[in-house]
């Protein structure tokens, strides 16, 4: 596992680029909430940690992940530097996991290359309910953490 020996929280703010001035969307799946607030929560601390004024953070809630392509495409059409999709799908008995897991990554590649702003995926795909809570602020830390210092990494280039 990737994320067996690393936290997702810890980040060197020196090497991350000033989020001042930055405006950043965050779109949230409503979908497994327990886990997609915390992600949100890890994600809003480290964007105002780095300089990104509160006013010029945006939060949109969409009903789950399948969602996320479309909440993000909304948010390009506003003037941002970058959109955090956050969500979190988690295996179950079907083959549904594996077409909302695949269509979401589909779709947000493909908003990438259209090229207005970065949309940083921030869905937790995970096969336990245990592993998405490790991952959004338990024992591997934050992925919201992760994907706002990757935001603020990508609106500069």
């Amino acid at each position: 596992m990737a994320t067996i020996h690393s936290n997702l929280s810890a980040y060197d703010k020196a090497e991350v680029p000033s989020g001042e001035g930055k405006k950043i969307s965050i779109v949230v799946a409503e979908w497994n909430a327990e886990i997609t607030e915390n992600l949100f929560d890890g994600a809003f601390q480290t964007l105002i940690d780095c300089g990104v004024a509160a006013s010029d953070i945006t939060r949109t809630n969409v009903p789950g992940s399948f969602e996320l392509v479309y909440g993000a495409r909304k948010a390009l059409e506003k003037d941002v530097d970058a959109v955090i999709v956050i969500g979190s799908v988690i295996q179950g008995q079907t083959k549904h996991f594996d077409f909302v897991c695949h269509g979401v990554t589909q779709g947000i590649t493909a908003l990438n290359l259209e090229g207005k702003a970065p949309v940083i995926f921030c869905v937790l795909t995970d096969n336990t309910l245990q592993q998405a809570q490790d991952r959004s602020g338990g024992k591997h830390g934050n992925k919201g953490v992760e994907a706002a210092v990757a935001a603020l990494k990508m609106a500069v280039l």
